[in-house]
């Protein structure tokens, strides 16, 4: 990929920047601002070369339609403040703007288009509907990774009737990624949980010919000790699984990769009740199983002390719950220590464990935190992003 430190000279030069700033919100407030501080890198880059910038950006899902709950600007006045720079929100429709109407003042450096997805064309890949952005400017630049799974205009079709450049966050992440599926440093290990083993099923096809310990946790656990045998009370459990785990075992010892499960659990008797340890095979009907137990976080940090290279995809349980916590926060701790220590590549996403990180403050101690969703998930199954093969 071409990337935007590459271009030679971008002093005055109109760039089209499609950023991800689908944040939450919550009666118009931004709730999470991961995703905006994470592309002011790039911003800053451009300002700095004296570029006029064009910012695309959608949130939520409009589905063509004008949603005032959805506008971008609360994510506008949170730039400004971040950037200290006026940035002006252009709500024309963004089939009627004609690029004589942007940067008529000699000190506007920056301008934001309201919600792509507020027209029916952006999930379209509506051709014309590209090419109208590209007139605005004369380069376009992606550093929106966690839209790169979906063939948008403003993401795939735009590239056809511009120069296209990958930005500095896009990079990093394509980077990051890289390190833990293909240039890596073993031992590596995979952490990874979440509630429906279905949903992670071609992640952890995909990993075990690669990784050397892929260890199971939260709900999709519960399928494992339910496959093995065990008793899961009313632990969340996904029904007609046993063939894709079995496909796991078979796969795992064919590639020679260890597939770790809990030896021990915390239950509780409903989401908000008090913790109790138990072995696997003591869980009673009534009761729910809602993290991992001390003997487990032990086995889960020695596999942490002995790797290089480490991937954390999803919660150990119910970390919302502190009762419930201490598995997730004892994996999030080990991890620092050895970043820290500078002995291990540490790469952590999901939205789940990147709010884990957030609320314990310690997502700068990873080397790498994505906060792509279906494109981090999309890259480690295998695929090809569509935005990433348009700007090769």
């Amino acid at each position: 990929m071409r990337n935007i430190k590459d271009v030679a000279n971008l002093n005055q030069k109109k760039v089209l920047l499609r950023l991800d700033l689908n944040v939450p919100l919550d009666s118009g407030k931004i709730t999470d601002t991961t995703r905006i501080d994470k592309i002011l890198p790039t911003i800053k880059f451009l300002l700095k070369n004296k570029s006029k910038i064009i910012i695309l950006s959608h949130v939520g899902r409009p589905k063509g339609k004008i949603i005032n709950e959805l506008s971008l600007k609360p994510i506008c006045e949170d730039l400004k403040k971040k950037l200290k720079e006026n940035i002006t929100l252009v709500t024309k429709n963004l089939k009627e703007i004609n690029s004589k109407e942007l940067f008529n003042n000699e000190d506007e450096k920056i301008v934001m288009l309201e919600n792509l997805r507020f027209n029916k064309e952006e999930e379209e890949n509506n051709s014309e509907f590209a090419e109208n952005l590209a007139s605005l400017a004369d380069i376009y630049v992606n550093d929106a990774f966690s839209c790169s799974h979906r063939t948008h205009a403003s993401i795939f079709e735009i590239t056809k009737f511009l120069p296209s450049y990958a930005g500095l966050q896009l990079n990093l992440e394509i980077d990051a990624l890289t390190k833990i599926t293909s240039e890596i440093k073993k031992p590596v290990t995979c952490i990874i949980g979440g509630s429906k083993i279905s949903t992670k099923i071609n992640i952890i096809k995909n990993l075990i010919s690669k990784f050397d310990y892929i260890v199971i946790l939260g709900g999709m656990a519960n399928n494992i000790l339910k496959y093995k045998g065990h008793n899961i009370g009313k632990s969340l459990q996904e029904v007609n699984c046993d063939k894709i785990i079995e496909e796991i075992f078979f796969l795992s010892k064919n590639k020679n990769c260890k597939i770790i499960y809990p030896e021990d659990v915390i239950v509780g008797k409903d989401l908000n009740g008090s913790p109790k340890i138990k072995e696997v095979n003591k869980v009673s009907e009534d009761e729910l199983i809602l993290d991992i137990g001390p003997k487990t976080i032990q086995i889960v940090n020695k596999l942490i002390e002995k790797s290089k290279t480490i991937l954390w995809n999803g919660p150990a349980g119910y970390f919302e719950n502190p009762n419930f916590a201490k598995g997730s926060l004892e994996i999030a701790k080990k991890i620092v220590e050895k970043n820290k220590a500078n002995t291990i590549y540490s790469v952590a996403g999901g939205g789940d464990t990147v709010a884990l990180l957030n609320s314990i403050g310690v997502i700068n101690n990873f080397n790498f935190v994505s906060t792509a969703g279906g494109a981090f998930l999309e890259y480690l199954e295998g695929k090809e992003l569509p935005g990433i093969s348009a700007l090769n």
